[in-house]
């Protein structure tokens, strides 16, 4: 089965824009799970620019679903991570700068630091990801960092959907298979290019947030995230 992992993110940006309580991470949660999401995705951003603590603490203790909490490698939050200790934990890369996160993280040339800051959140019950690019190099440092899981950056395809870019995931997925790694997927996914990356069979969790929560502006948050699964389905049973 190919899980779907919503990241309601811009959610908390929509309220953030004005301030006050709407709309509500964890009410986009629930109704994420009666879409039929199986887990819930959100970044807490060192400068709090959208999700904050609060809500991760509300989405931890208040939605069935699993929480995937994407974070930076810091000691500030390998604190949090340790006292919420969320199912699962995905380092990304992070730029106060950046509008979104740029790329995946180079786990190869942080292995010394990397490996023992994971065996601590693993230790603790939570499963550890890492974000990175599609190339064996990554792969490869993933693994030896202890990480059980990589989701790979699918923002390069989504930008240039050619054979080659789509090739890449495809075999970095099957080496990270082949090392023992739970392969997901993520970033600038939509209706139109989802099904190419579904496709691979050997990724089993997309994480897709923004083309979701700009999509229920017109057709709500529900019928969007039904639409997302019915392609992820068909795209899984054509193999």
């Amino acid at each position: 089965m190919l899980r779907l992992g919503v990241n309601i993110d811009h959610v908390a940006t929509l309220r953030n824009a004005r301030g006050g309580i709407h709309p509500c991470p964890v009410r986009a949660a629930l109704i994420a799970q009666e879409a039929g999401a199986h887990s819930i995705t959100a970044h807490l951003r060192e400068d709090r620019r959208h999700i904050k603590d609060i809500d991760i603490e509300r989405l931890n203790n208040e939605v069935p679903l699993p929480l995937n909490l994407e974070m930076a490698a810091t000691d500030e939050m390998l604190a949090i991570a340790l006292k919420i200790k969320p199912h699962a934990v995905c380092l990304v890369p992070e730029k106060r700068a950046e509008l979104t996160t740029e790329g995946g993280l180079d786990v190869a040339a942080h292995e010394v630091t990397l490996k023992p800051y994971i065996k601590k959140i693993q230790d603790n019950g939570s499963r550890v990801s890492l974000f990175i690019d599609a190339n064996k190099k990554q792969v490869e440092a993933a693994k030896k960092c202890g990480a059980r899981a990589i989701e790979l950056h699918t923002g390069t395809y989504a930008e240039n959907p050619s054979p080659d870019n789509l090739d890449a995931i495809a075999q970095a997925a099957k080496y990270a298979k082949s090392m023992g790694l739970e392969v997901h997927a993520g970033h600038g996914l939509n209706f139109e290019n989802t099904g190419n990356i579904a496709a691979i069979p050997e990724i089993i969790e997309l994480n897709i947030g923004h083309f979701l929560i700009g999509e229920s502006i017109f057709t709500g948050l529900k019928p969007a995230i039904i639409q997302m699964l019915d392609i992820m389905n068909k795209a899984r049973d054509s193999l």
